[in-house]
C-alpha cells in the first residue's frame, strides 16, 4: 500500500509541461499518455534513429575513418582523432553509451554520402509511422539544425529498434572499451533498474531532459518516452512497476489454432500467419471483440477494445480442394 502511495504522489509531482508515453511493446497500443503528440526537441534520443540507420546500411564491423566531420559539432563527444579508424562496432558504442556527437558525425558521414544519411532517418521515420517526426542532423544538437518528434512517436521508434538484437547488445553494454578509450553508459537506469533493456537519454537547455527505454519483465515488454521531465529514471521506473503490476500479457490470435469456415460453394478456410499479442487488464480482457472483415480485395481479422480498432492482421484464403490435397497427403505419409 505505501508502495502504491509513493508512486501516485510521484505521478502528481510530474512537470506538467512533460510528454510521456507508456507502450505494450507488443501490440504497440498506448497504455498511459500525456502531451503524446506535441512536437519538441529530442536532444541526442536522435542516436536512437542513427544507430539503427547504420546498422541496417553498414556491417559492426567496417572500418571508419574519423575525418574534419568532428569539428562541426561540440557537447557531448567521445574525443576521437581525425585519421583514426574504428569500426562501426566501435564508433556505435561511443555514440550510444557515452552519446559522442563526432561519433555521430563520422558514423553519418562515412557510411554512405552525409545527406543521403539524413534522407534515410526521415524515410525510415515516415514507413514507422512517425508523422510529427522530422530529423535534421544525426546527433540531436539544436543550434543551426534541429531534429523535432513527439513521445508517441519516439515510442513507436523504440519498439522498432528493440527488434533488432544488435541495437539491444550496443544499449545494454555499461562499459566499452577500444585502443586508449573507455566509454560509459550514461543510462544510469541499467544499473538501478534490473529488467531495463534498452535506453538513450538526452539533453539540451532548449530541450530539457528526455529519455526513451524499454524494459522486459517475464514475457512482458515496456516502453516509455519522457520529453521535458527532469527526474527521469525515477519517473521510468515507477511507471514500469505500475504497468507491469497492472497489465498481464494475453495471445489475442494464435496462427496455429486460428482458422474458419465460409459458407459458400467453394468452403474457403481463412488463416492468419503471424501471432497476435497484448497487454490487457483482467477488465480489458473481457471487452476484447474479434470480427473478421472480408472484401472482393482485402481480407483482415480486426481486434477491438470497447469498439476502437486496435489491429488488424492480414487474413489469407486455403482454398477447399488445395485443403483436402494437403490433408490426403498428410495421410500418405503416415501410411
Amino acid at each position: 500500500m505505501k508502495k502504491i502511495i509513493l508512486i501516485l504522489i510521484f505521478l502528481f509531482c510530474i512537470n506538467v509541461n512533460a510528454s510521456i508515453v507508456v507502450m505494450d511493446a507488443d501490440s504497440g497500443r498506448i497504455l498511459y499518455s500525456k502531451n503524446k503528440n506535441e512536437r519538441k526537441l529530442i536532444a541526442s534520443t536522435t542516436k536512437i534513429m542513427t544507430t539503427l540507420i547504420a546498422l541496417e546500411n553498414a556491417k559492426l564491423t567496417d572500418k571508419l575513418k574519423v575525418g574534419n566531420e568532428i569539428r562541426t559539432v561540440d557537447g557531448s563527444m567521445i574525443y576521437v582523432k581525425e585519421n583514426e579508424i574504428f569500426t562501426l562496432n566501435d564508433l556505435l558504442h561511443g555514440l550510444m553509451l557515452q552519446s559522442g556527437n563526432d561519433a555521430a558525425m563520422t558514423i553519418a558521414s562515412k557510411i554512405m554520402p552525409y545527406d543521403n544519411f539524413i534522407a534515410k532517418m526521415n524515410l525510415k521515420a515516415h514507413k514507422l509511422g512517425m508523422n510529427n517526426t522530422t530529423f535534421e542532423n544525426p546527433h540531436g544538437l539544436n543550434d543551426d539544425t534541429k531534429d523535432y518528434s513527439t513521445a508517441e512517436d519516439m515510442s513507436k521508434l523504440m519498439r522498432y529498434a528493440i527488434k533488432n538484437k544488435d541495437f539491444i547488445k550496443i544499449t545494454s553494454t555499461k562499459k566499452y572499451k577500444v585502443k586508449n578509450y573507455i566509454w560509459y553508459n550514461k543510462n544510469k537506469l541499467l544499473s538501478e533498474y534490473k529488467y531495463l533493456i534498452s535506453g538513450k537519454i538526452g539533453y539540451t537547455k532548449a530541450s530539457g531532459q528526455v529519455f526513451v527505454s524499454a524494459a522486459k519483465k517475464g514475457n512482458k515488454t515496456l516502453i516509455i518516452s519522457s520529453i521535458d521531465e527532469s527526474d527521469k529514471f525515477n519517473l521510468h521506473k515507477n511507471l514500469y512497476e505500475k504497468y507491469f503490476k497492472n497489465y498481464e500479457r494475453y495471445k489475442v490470435l494464435d496462427k496455429n489454432t486460428f482458422s474458419f469456415k465460409v459458407k459458400n460453394k467453394n468452403h474457403d478456410h481463412y488463416y492468419i500467419k503471424n501471432d497476435f499479442d497484448m497487454l490487457l487488464t483482467k477488465e480489458e480482457l473481457k471487452k476484447i471483440k474479434i470480427k473478421a472483415n472480408l472484401s472482393k480485395n482485402k481480407n483482415y481479422v480486426n481486434i477491438y477494445l470497447d469498439e476502437k480498432l486496435i489491429h488488424s492482421e492480414k487474413l489469407y484464403i486455403l482454398k477447399y480442394q488445395s485443403r483436402l490435397k494437403k490433408l490426403k497427403d498428410l495421410l500418405l505419409f503416415f501410411k
